[in-house]
């Protein structure tokens, strides 16, 4: 008897857990599917003809796009308090980049020296622009800055969670 009550109550114990255990994975697919929010990115045209790249604010409060550099694969950081396009030190070597004159960047953690380049072009989405002004920024890091010398060329509009960069005039300039 005393054997049949152990065997009953190992039974509960597993049902007990195995119901936690299947409680703890519905929460965590009901983060994923509905708190979470890792921003993202589509692409438009409006009845004008105006294109124009849609961005979602990340869990983080900042936009983000992958875009290209010269042809070539990087993430951005929208940042409209950057004047320029920025790319780091490791990320302009890649991309081989020319480094031209040194200057001084004025950073949010203060100053830092930096190097004036061009880029042939810069593509977000649909958007592309020729021969871009740019700042190499050592310790940038992987993601690049996508700053006003880029920006100021489109229409931007920001409204809650949502930031469109939309082309101006019917085309990409």
């Amino acid at each position: 008897m005393d054997r049949q009550r152990e065997d009953n109550s190992g039974g509960g114990r597993r049902l007990y857990w195995a119901a936690i255990v299947a409680i703890m994975l519905g929460m965590t697919a009901l983060y994923h599917a509905v708190i979470r929010n890792d921003g993202g990115m589509s692409l438009q045209q409006d009845s004008k003809g105006n294109v124009m790249v849609i961005l979602q604010r990340k869990r983080n409060g900042h936009f983000a796009a992958d875009g290209e550099i010269n042809g070539q694969a990087v993430h951005f950081l929208v940042d409209t308090g950057a004047t320029d396009v920025a790319v780091s030190e490791q990320v302009a070597r890649s991309l081989g980049l020319e480094f031209g004159p040194r200057i001084t960047v004025m950073t949010a953690a203060g100053p830092i020296g930096g190097w004036v380049t061009r880029l042939d072009s810069v593509t977000v989405g649909v958007l592309t622009l020729q021969d871009v002004r740019a700042t190499i920024a050592p310790g940038l890091g992987e993601e690049s800055l996508l700053g006003m010398s880029f920006l100021r060329h489109f229409s931007i509009v920001q409204e809650g969670n949502t930031l469109v960069i939309a082309s101006r005039g019917g085309s990409s300039p």
